[in-house]
């Protein structure tokens, strides 16, 4: 029994409900269709402007806009990066220039210099809360409290 709750107490220090998640952009050729349903809507009593409207909606696909890895990488970021094939868990200290000044998260005496040429922008993930990973991790403690109950009542 006691190895069993030994066993619980050390996998839930080890839980975290902080994980790296990605940022995905706002997808653009969505939101060119939902405008273009939206003029299509509005003008629909006309037919010359119902064409205009077909001719937006089939007019070429904006290209997604180019990431700035500066505003992403702000100072005081937790973030995981991805260099030369290598991942890195950093906190952003500052940019010199074109290069990134981090340190790794778990030891603040050691600094690293990476170009932004270096850093893979597509793949710059955030530490973030995860609520559904908090929800389980809850349920879970709940769940034990009644069992803990429930022996020492039996």
């Amino acid at each position: 029994m006691r190895k069993n709750l030994y066993f619980i107490i050390i996998l839930c220090s080890l839980t975290s409900c902080y994980t790296y998640q990605v940022k995905k952009p706002a997808d653009p050729a969505a939101d060119n269709k939902q405008d273009s349903k939206k003029n299509a809507a509005q003008a629909n009593n006309t037919a010359a402007s119902m064409k205009n409207a077909a001719a937006e909606s089939l007019g070429p696909q904006q290209a997604p806009a180019p990431v700035n890895i500066q505003e992403k990488l702000a100072s005081g970021k937790n973030v995981k990066i991805d260099v030369d094939g290598r991942s890195y868990k950093v906190i952003v200290d500052k940019w010199e220039s074109d290069s990134l000044v981090v340190h790794p998260v778990h030891n603040p005496k050691k600094i690293l210099k990476f170009h932004k040429n270096q850093i893979n922008a597509e793949r710059i993930a955030e530490k973030r809360f995860s609520q559904p990973i908090a929800d389980i991790i809850t349920v879970v403690a709940y769940a034990s409290i009644g069992v803990g109950i429930y022996l020492l009542l039996r």
